[in-house]
């Protein structure tokens, strides 16, 4: 019975067991590009939102699709914009995007041990980390499937830079998006973060309630942009309080 020589043997064993993880990393790849078209459609509709809203507070045409193509943070760029057309200035708009950006901190050290490679290449995969897809890539027991990662990302920041440029240059007028209900969309889009966070703790609600009650009284005497910062101090008490997303608390396995 003839027998496959040992040389074969050992040269074709390593494109066995590469076999498998190929094929596992395609299909946590797809899958990830799977679950982000849906994320992706309702990207490019906040997108088309903020593109227009940047465009009527005077942004041009550039700097609102630089910045979905650099920033990618729908609550951030929101956050951005509304403070500065509320008369906060440029470092109280900064100040008010990176406290939502934040998030990101926790996010990040808990996909960290699922990336690869120097620094370098960890930094441009750790890219990838947007909300939706960290928590489809969430396998549980603190590990994440990375591909699956790059998978959801890969197809939501095209819809979100296409959609902006589709906002800046069509800049719809108000009737139309008040027809459509795509001044709805930012709004919902937080309440949303919001309804998820005030099931996570007592503590979060206690933090939710604090800011409402800053925002309140601080938009009597202040812009909205300076109200929008001044109310994000009520997140010190999470701090405080060791409150901590539910998502990145199982990350983490406790």
């Amino acid at each position: 019975m003839d027998r496959t020589p040992p040389q074969a043997e050992s040269s074709a064993a390593p494109a066995t067991a590469r076999g498998p993880a190929g094929d596992s990393r395609r299909q946590g790849f797809l899958a990830g590009v799977k679950v982000g078209a849906g994320l992706a459609a309702a990207a490019f509709v906040l997108a088309v939102t903020f593109g227009a809203f940047a465009r009527t507070e005077g942004w041009g045409v550039l700097a609102p699709i630089v910045c979905s193509l650099v920033v990618f943070s729908g609550s951030a760029q929101f956050a951005l914009a509304t403070a500065l057309a509320g008369g906060g200035g440029v470092p109280t708009a900064i100040a008010a995007a990176a406290l939502i950006n934040g998030r990101f901190i926790p996010m990040g050290v808990a996909v960290a041990k699922d990336l690869r490679g120097g620094r370098i290449r960890r930094a441009l995969e750790g890219q990838a980390v947007v909300d939706g897809s960290w928590v489809a890539a969430h396998l549980g027991g603190g590990r994440f499937d990375r591909y699956k990662l790059f998978g959801a990302t890969a197809v939501q920041w095209p819809a979100w830079v296409a959609g902006t440029a589709l906002g800046v240059v069509v800049a719809p007028p108000e009737s139309l998006v008040e027809s459509f209900g795509l001044d709805l969309v930012f709004p919902a889009f937080f309440l949303l973060l919001l309804m998820d966070e005030l099931r996570g703790s007592r503590a979060a609600r206690a933090a939710a309630a604090l800011g409402a009650c800053f925002a309140a009284a601080l938009v009597i005497w202040v812009p909205a942009g300076l109200a929008l910062l001044g109310a994000s101090a009520a997140a010190l008490l999470g701090l405080r309080k060791g409150l901590v997303p539910r998502a990145t608390k199982e990350a983490g396995g406790s």
